[in-house]
């Protein structure tokens, strides 16, 4: 279920319903975002003026963009988070290791949320960045962490998300989706075969802090170099190394 306020800021509101805008357009000028948003061109200018005085959208001719105040809040906001600081490293090592693409991503409001990526040499160019959000069923890190979470929490991102199918493979059935988490559970990593992009599959192993799972790292490549036989996988112990050494060199800090 979606999380409300209970006493909502409109002005607030609609301010970030402008700046969610202008992300998804990478710019807009005052008429489009007016028609897009059903708000007058006024109020429009109002807020996009008050968030360019404050450094957060910036105007080129007639077209309001936001900011790389964003960039400068999340990297700082990155940089501060512990799994960022053990697992940064680990992450470009797996990479170069495997060659492959390796993601480290923490679940938020339910949600899978990349914060670091490396690409090995023969790395696919996938359409993943720092900070991109992606469905939790529907990706081997994902199931990697729901496996970890208690049974209430993982209904609770259901109910909240629900299970949109994203390939032909994408599980979208509730008990389907306990099962999988259930061996993700006994093997220890999780798999994804062309459930978050055809033609692609992963394996992710959970990271955990003092007995909480913090996040999860994943190894990416094509159907030609990763089949199915998942248990004899090459990619599966090096990456079971790389967390083991993200959980202990976590004490160091």
């Amino acid at each position: 279920m979606e999380k409300r306020a209970k006493h909502p800021v409109r002005t607030t509101e609609k301010s970030l319903k402008v700046i969610a805008e202008l992300n998804r357009r990478n710019g807009a000028r005052v008429t489009t975002l007016a028609n897009e948003l059903d708000m007058g061109k006024s109020a429009v200018h109002n807020h996009l003026s008050t968030l360019e005085e404050h450094g957060y959208v910036v105007k080129d001719g007639n077209t309001y963009r936001l900011s790389l105040r964003f960039l400068d809040i999340g990297g700082q906001l990155r940089s501060e988070m512990d799994i960022y600081k053990v697992a940064e490293p680990q992450v470009e090592a797996l990479a170069e290791e495997s060659g492959e693409l390796v993601h480290l991503v923490v679940e938020e409001n339910g949600e899978g949320v990349y914060l670091c990526r490396a690409k090995g040499d023969q790395a696919v160019d996938l359409d993943t960045y720092v900070g991109c959000r992606h469905p939790m069923h529907s990706s081997a890190f994902g199931k990697a962490i729901l496996s970890q979470l208690p049974t209430e929490r993982v209904d609770e991102i259901i109910d909240q998300h629900g299970l949109p199918r994203v390939t032909s493979e994408t599980i979208t059935d509730r008990d389907a989706l306990f099962e999988a988490l259930e061996r993700t559970r006994e093997r220890g990593f999780a798999v994804d075969g062309e459930e978050r992009l055809e033609g692609l599959r992963c394996i992710a192993a959970p990271i955990r802090f003092d007995s909480d799972v913090i996040g999860a790292i994943s190894i990416s490549a094509p159907t030609a170099r990763i089949d199915d036989d998942w248990e004899s996988n090459e990619y599966v112990e090096p990456l079971r190394r790389a967390t083991n050494v993200i959980e202990l060199n976590k004490y160091k800090i």
